[in-house]
């Protein structure tokens, strides 16, 4: 049983409640899109974002009306990464070595689910979303992303549940707010020695990411 946050990205509130762990996901939703080319690039973040709010309220009602019920599933091997899939993308699967583009969100358990950073928004010059790109199997970024994405395809949006085993180990590990003072309460927190000293070491680094992953390609010499 872990302590979880459903944030709401449409109203920008966390809804806290306790979520049990059971067997394999079943809570999917599917976004069809019809529009012309154009169109339909211009509202991936609309469509993506309208995801993770819809399945937000979804686990949020059913924690709420029933003791039991968001059914997260761990991830073999993974040292007790637990991932909902959102949506089941229709892509390659990527694979070590591949350089790897993601949008995500970020939030911090311990913090009430304080969403500590998101990458869509990172914006360049004409205003879109820019992803966070990295080498999967670089060990340059934390252990449960890295994790989460390797059983996931293209277009895919997963939200995982990652302990502090799997989370930040440092300071440098990425991805990082681009905010210094997100950053330094974000760091804080996970390492605050004090709180490490009087045993909460276990639960002060959970994290919990909704992943979408944009592409995989192999990486360039």
């Amino acid at each position: 049983m872990i302590r979880c946050v459903a944030w709401t990205p449409l109203i920008g509130a966390p809804f806290i409640t306790t979520v049990h762990f059971t067997s394999p996901p079943s809570i999917r939703i599917f976004a069809s899109r019809s529009s012309p080319s154009s169109i339909v690039a211009a509202s991936r973040r609309s469509i993506s974002l309208s995801i993770i709010a819809v399945t937000s309220s979804v686990v949020s009602s059913v924690c709420f009306s029933s003791p039991a019920l968001a059914e997260f599933s761990e991830i073999p091997d993974s040292g007790g990464v637990k991932s909902l899939d959102l949506r089941i993308g229709d892509g390659e699967v990527p694979i070590e070595g591949d350089q790897i583009e993601i949008h995500y969100y970020g939030r911090l358990a311990a913090k009430q689910g304080w969403r500590f950073d998101s990458t869509y928004d990172h914006k360049d010059s004409n205003g879109e979303a820019v992803p966070f790109t990295f080498v999967l199997g670089s060990s340059k970024v934390i252990r449960g992303i890295e994790t989460a994405v390797r059983s996931m395809k293209v277009g895919g949006i997963r939200r995982v549940v990652i302990p502090p085993s799997q989370g930040y180990q440092n300071t440098s590990q990425e991805p990082l707010p681009p905010n210094f003072f997100d950053r330094q309460r974000l760091f804080t927190t996970i390492f605050n020695p004090t709180r490490l000293a009087n045993g909460e070491g276990s639960t002060l680094g959970t994290l919990v990411f909704d992943i979408e992953l944009v592409s995989t390609r192999k990486k360039t010499p």
